[in-house]
């Protein structure tokens, strides 16, 4: 199944876009983006538990090693490489390229976009498995969208079978992002890796049709949970996670952390 449908279409339509000089700047994509609009999707049942799995995380946000090179925010269609980076990694070693999102929360709080501390808890916990050794992350800001399908994607599909992962949990920080990553999940699916992308925008999930979604209302900038909030950022990715097991069809599921949440905060004890 194609990652983007009727790809050359949509070409058309973006450098129309491109041509009206409608630039993308600042934190959002400018008027008239030809969002991709996929009509199906590809959809792999998960063959483990949880407690069984390899997951890798795949996020968006722009992390790169300090000291290595970042990536190029101004680059013209979108800055298609991606950097693989140890999920031991200490957060003050991380950088960040954020194109279309605010860095401060996850600048205070790894977790809140990039939860390697929650996923080990998980791991230590029995929920999970293994979390893969390495994460993979890119600059999601990408508006040239058949470069996310046809470079981008196929080389995150190459390292997610050179360790044989066994799921993928996506992670966006911009409007943007969402669009790139509900593509690499499609691409992964089809590879035969089943994935869960976690997602706060509700409309630009829903036209790029990734397999899985698990749709709250959050925040960009930190789509896992809410900065220094481990709790609510336990609740997001343990209820998004538990859904990749018993879904047996492509779905976008609204997750109940919202009024469990709001319950919590009229409690005082937020």
């Amino acid at each position: 199944m194609e990652i983007i449908e009727k790809i050359d279409a949509w070409r058309a339509k973006y450098d129309e876009w491109r041509g009206d000089a409608h630039r993308s700047s600042g934190l959002d994509i400018g008027d008239g983006y030809p969002y991709v609009v996929n009509r199906r999707s590809p959809f792999r049942p998960a063959r483990s538990a949880l407690p069984m799995l390899n997951l890798a995380l795949i996020s968006s946000a722009g992390a790169y090693i300090d000291g290595t090179e970042p990536f190029a925010a101004d680059k013209a269609g979108g800055d298609t490489t991606f950097r693989e980076i140890p999920t031991e990694i200490e957060a003050q070693d991380l950088k960040y390229v954020a194109r279309g999102y605010d860095p401060k929360a996850v600048l205070a709080d790894l977790n809140a976009q990039i939860p390697l501390g929650r996923l080990f808890e998980f791991v230590s916990n029995g929920i999970l498995g293994q979390l893969n050794p390495a994460f993979w992350s890119f600059c999601g800001f990408i508006p040239d969208a058949a470069r996310v399908a046809e470079q981008l994607a196929p080389q995150l599909v190459e390292r997610a079978v050179r360790y044989e992962v066994q799921a993928a949990l996506l992670i966006p920080a911009s409007r943007l992002c969402h669009q790139s990553l509900a593509l690499v999940a499609r691409a992964l699916e089809g590879a035969g890796i089943p994935t869960m992308l976690i997602a706060v925008d509700k409309e630009v999930v829903e036209a790029a049709h990734p397999p899985r979604a698990a749709l709250y209302r959050g925040q960009f900038g930190s789509v896992a949970g809410q900065p220094n909030w481990p709790e609510h950022q336990r609740r997001v990715l343990d209820e998004s996670l538990r859904l990749l097991e018993p879904l047996d069809q492509v779905v976008i599921r609204r997750l109940t952390v919202d009024l469990e949440s709001e319950v919590e905060k009229q409690r005082g004890e937020k």
